[in-house]
């Protein structure tokens, strides 16, 4: 069978691009901007990345490219992002000109993109029809879905917008939704009895007194309306100080999972658990500090959720 060949951009850790290795397509070549992702990356798939500024990429050097994947920049279109209001002061939000930009100069047989399920929305869908009219233009056909995460055996409530353009023609079916429907404790259970030391990644948080007091005060399934009065945050994210529920999926994992805590222990999640309910592997080493490493996980793909697009796409490639 045929193998083909990947341009991955905006490329992050790789949970998108580890799908597609898994799915045995050829990675030649992965951009990212971050020098702590590339290490991620490197180290755990391929020294293929470069850390360059998407702007100085020249895609008229890569025209033996089947399939180009990635997702540009999204902390404009976040709801939890103070940027919504200040769109246009931020340079990130523009970088899907330089996806259309390179997408248009190596002209792949098909590419993926992914975003935030807000990129639908902003400016009253104008922003989203501006960029399918651009696929359009350059000759592609569009497909796009909103992806729950969940429906897909993912252990998580994430929602993420996909879309699909096809250069030849718009037969690409949308991957199938899965009959199992995975909890945060499928996941994890295990590792409550395991040693800290017994795996990459598997440190817990040095959390203060008054966090520990606070977070003792939370019911798994609850938030902070468990808090007495006097200790109660009265600013911040309201999806922060909950207790995960094990009997159901887990919240999105974001960039910052500090006040999201364990079912059981008075502590928050470790990066390995963070990466097991984004899917990652055991194997899969996240490097830098704690803080970078929650970022890694929370704008990755899950990379079992791109196997399956990986998958869909080689059919369609096969065809």
């Amino acid at each position: 069978m045929k193998s083909y060949n990947v341009l991955s951009l905006f490329s992050g850790c790789g949970g998108l691009d580890l799908g597609f290795k898994k799915q045995g397509f050829n990675i030649i070549k992965a951009v990212d901007n971050d020098p702590t992702v590339i290490e991620t990356y490197r180290k755990n798939i391929g020294d293929h990345i470069e850390c360059l500024d998407i702007k100085e990429f020249n895609g008229l050097l890569y025209k033996n490219i089947d399939v180009i994947i990635g997702g540009p920049p999204c902390q404009g279109f976040s709801l939890a992002s103070n940027l919504v209001r200040n769109f246009k002061d931020d340079p990130r939000n523009y970088l899907y000109k330089e996806y259309i930009r390179i997408i248009e100069e190596i002209k792949p047989k098909i590419f993926l993109m992914e975003n935030v399920k807000n990129f639908l929305n902003f400016n009253s869908g104008k922003f989203k029809d501006d960029i399918i009219e651009h696929f359009k233009n350059i000759g592609y056909n569009i497909e796009y879905k909103i992806i729950k995460t969940v429906e897909y055996g993912i252990p998580q409530k994430r929602e993420r917008v996909f879309f699909v353009g096809t250069l030849f023609n718009n037969n690409f079916i949308f991957i199938e939704k899965s009959v199992v429907k995975k909890t945060i404790y499928d996941v994890i259970f295990d590792l409550e009895t395991k040693p800290y030391d017994s795996l990459w990644n598997h440190v817990p948080m040095n959390h203060s007194e008054q966090m520990l007091l606070k977070m003792s005060y939370v019911k798994e399934g609850k938030g902070r309306e468990c808090i007495p009065e006097e200790l109660k945050p009265k600013t911040g994210d309201v999806r922060k100080y909950i207790r995960l529920d094990r009997n159901k999926p887990s919240f999105c994992i974001t960039t910052d999972n500090r006040k999201i805590f364990h079912y059981l222990f008075n502590r928050a999640l470790t990066i390995r658990e963070l990466a097991r309910i984004q899917t990652f592997p055991d194997n899969f080493i996240f490097y830098g500090n704690r803080s970078s490493q929650e970022k890694q996980i929370g704008n990755a793909v899950p990379p079992q959720l791109s196997e399956k697009f990986a998958k869909k796409i080689k059919e369609y490639l096969n065809e």
